[in-house]
């Protein structure tokens, strides 16, 4: 299976079908990373990381890699509660927008871990952003094995950015 994704179907097929199939592992790659609110009723929202809270509630470990600095309403939820099984690290390369959920289903495209990217936002404040969701393993498998290469540091002694990294792969300070 291979389905076009774009603009507001972002929140229901990335969001909704990877975070409520996801029973293991949950990777997400993103440049940009802000304290989405993703809806949960009718007029009702709430933060990310409720929604990973839940998910490590029930066992899913979820990493997640971003490039830039989280931003400032993440950065204080994360300061109240870092729910458990998550994990975020910081690479100034990392520029890929990815969801994986248990190795079997992956969305790969243009948006960020951010309202506006997801579609979250009014129709009128949203980006227009495009990608593909699928479960064909032949896609997923390289994706998912690029990204472990970033988590882990395997480009981190060639790299030539450090002076932008000087912690290779930095958790947030908390």
């Amino acid at each position: 299976m291979i389905k076009i994704v774009l603009n507001r179907d972002h929140l229901g097929v990335v969001l909704t079908e990877a975070l409520e199939s996801c029973r293991h592992r949950l990777f997400i790659a993103t440049a940009n990373v802000k304290d989405l609110h993703v809806p949960s009723g009718p007029r009702q929202a709430r933060s990310i990381l409720e929604v990973f809270g839940k998910l490590s509630a029930r066992g899913v470990e979820i990493r997640l890699l971003h490039s830039g600095v989280p931003s400032g309403p993440l950065l204080k939820r994360l300061k109240r509660h870092v729910p458990e099984n998550f994990t975020m690290r910081r690479c100034p390369r990392a520029h890929a927008k990815v969801v994986i959920a248990d190795g079997r289903m992956m969305y790969v495209g243009s948006a960020n871990l951010t309202g506006a990217g997801l579609g979250a936002k009014g129709s009128r404040r949203r980006n227009f952003e495009a990608g593909v969701w699928t479960d064909e393993l032949a896609l997923i498998d390289p994706v998912a094995d690029m990204l472990d290469e970033i988590w882990t540091g395997a480009h981190c002694d060639d790299c030539d950015r450090k002076d932008y990294c000087p912690v290779p792969l930095e958790e947030p300070e908390l």
